[in-house]
């Protein structure tokens, strides 16, 4: 597989072999029943020239956070186009000033892929896209917006902790711990123990897959009925951030708890491994034997991992690089220290 929109032989969404554009699946899933082109009708924001200064025209009145450079479009006429208002998708082209560049959006999606098809999780819906000159780019469904068009109330964890550059300074985002942000589950979602396993998934999937950017602001409460409803949202962001910028264990600066370096296990391995999830999935207030099925529904499907980032978007270099992050993160997690 490479980022060339000539040689696709899976569904640019799924990744299902046999597909030389979007399956009946992804066009279903991700785009509404719309039958979407795998290609843009516009070159890449790269590109001087008009389009370009469309793209950064656009972008002007675009309210997203991140660092990211991001467009929003919308489905018109069978086409995505540009788009000031009512957007219905997310449009990430290859970032800049990243190392590996020109592999984030296959890897954010194959990640993305990984979490809903094998390990279940509630992930926005997304896809690999081309532009007309040949460059790939991420798009992702919006999921805080309703059916009729209005919007969900989405709140990102920073908020709800009511931290920002102008209270906390630009490391706002990271200055905080995992356990910490269940505390804020515990204060403003309704059911909290079904947000807390959902949470508790996330934090482990992202430590197996080397996401080391998971930070306040890439998790969210939504509430799309308005009551206080709220739950916690579909995941976003996800990626191995190792193959970038060689990331730490953990994207938050006090880890999973405050001092939980001096857990016995992590004393002793130098790493996180499976009784550090245990102690903290008990501290944020779930049972510790539903906590350890979690976990070891982690320790599975290692072929299925293997099999799917064969499939993917990503060159054979940095294929080879995710899978060997993966398992040297599913080592670690297999570890209990008392047996080690």
């Amino acid at each position: 597989m490479t980022n060339n929109f000539n040689d696709i032989n899976v569904c640019p969404a799924t990744l299902q072999e046999g597909f030389f554009t979007y399956s009946p699946k992804a066009i279903q899933e991700v785009f509404n029943g719309v039958k979407i082109s795998h290609i843009l009708p516009f070159p890449s924001p790269s590109i001087e020239g008009d389009e370009q200064k469309n793209f950064i025209e656009k972008r002007k009145r675009i309210s997203i956070s991140g660092v990211q450079e991001k467009y929003s479009v919308k489905i018109v006429d069978g086409k995505i186009e540009l788009t000031e208002k009512g957007g219905e998708y997310i449009l990430k082209p290859i970032p800049s000033d990243i190392l590996i560049a020109s592999q984030v959006p296959a890897n954010e999606h194959v990640t993305m892929q990984i979490a809903a098809q094998i390990f279940k999780l509630n992930v926005a819906k997304c896809a690999i896209i081309f532009f007309s000159t040949g460059e790939p780019a991420y798009i992702t469904k919006r999921f805080d917006i309703k059916t009729d068009g209005k919007r969900c109330l989405k709140e990102d964890f920073a908020s709800l902790a009511q931290l920002s550059t102008q209270n906390a300074g630009n490391n706002y985002k990271y200055e905080y711990s995992y356990a910490k942000m269940a505390e804020l589950i515990d204060a403003y979602f309704p059911a909290t123990i079904p947000a807390k396993e959902a949470f508790f998934k996330l934090i482990v999937f992202n430590y197996l897959f080397s996401n080391g950017d998971a930070h306040l602001k890439n998790f969210s409460r939504i509430d799309c009925e308005g009551n206080g409803d709220g739950q916690l949202s579909p995941a976003y962001d996800l990626l191995n951030t190792n193959i970038h910028t060689g990331d730490g264990f953990m994207a938050l600066e006090n880890g999973l708890y405050e001092e939980d370096y001096k857990h016995p296990s992590f004393a002793k391995l130098g790493y996180y491994a499976f009784d550090d999830f245990v102690t903290f999935g008990e501290k944020i207030g779930l049972m510790k034997i539903r906590v350890e099925r979690i976990i070891d529904s982690f320790l599975q499907h290692s072929q299925a991992v293997e099999a799917i980032v064969k499939r993917c978007f990503l060159i054979e270099e940095i294929k080879k690089q995710y899978l060997k992050d993966y398992q040297n993160r599913l080592t670690m997690l297999t570890n209990h220290y008392l047996k080690v």
